[in-house]
């Protein structure tokens, strides 16, 4: 069985690493944007990371620029951004696609393992968030509008 484990990304800072890296481990995966009007929940997702990580617990962030170009930067204004304005401590991984024929591989097989709504694999904006647990099955998807704070009780189950 495929698990989020099966792939690998490349973080801002550098080389390609396997997301079994992170094996073990409950994960909330969000495509993110510098400039978009959900933006602020880079602070709730710092929070619950510093919350949960001695658990078991990472955030792993991969901006999109594929909604209202929102997220224009390079990799050194998109870390920048993320440590000065936020001050993000979970891994922020390099610009990724989400929909489309580039996607990346991880985001094609979160889409189909957890549909949107109406049963749509496609991310409709930033901050679309995937709960996976510590064997890498993604668990759950949630839309932008969703609070990070709101999902304290899903990752505390997992934990």
């Amino acid at each position: 069985m495929t698990t989020v484990y099966d792939f690998s990304a490349k973080p801002l800072s550098g080389e390609e690493i396997p997301l079994s890296n992170f094996r073990g481990k409950v994960l909330l995966i969000v495509n993110t944007a510098s400039n978009c009007g959900f933006t602020p929940q880079y602070a709730g997702l710092e929070k619950l990371y510093r919350k949960y990580k001695d658990r078991g617990f990472e955030v792993l962030a991969f901006p999109c620029n594929q909604f209202g170009a929102q997220e224009p930067g390079d990799a050194e204004e998109i870390k920048n951004f993320c440590s000065l304005t936020y001050g993000v401590t979970f891994p922020v991984f390099a610009k990724v696609n989400v929909n489309g024929e580039s996607a990346h591989p991880l985001f094609k097989f979160m889409k189909h393992a957890k549909r949107g709504l109406l049963a749509t694999e496609s991310i409709k904006w930033n901050f679309t968030k995937f709960l996976a647990d510590r064997n890498g099955k993604v668990i759950e998807r949630f839309s932008p509008m969703t609070a990070p704070e709101t999902l304290a009780s899903d990752i505390e189950a997992l934990l």
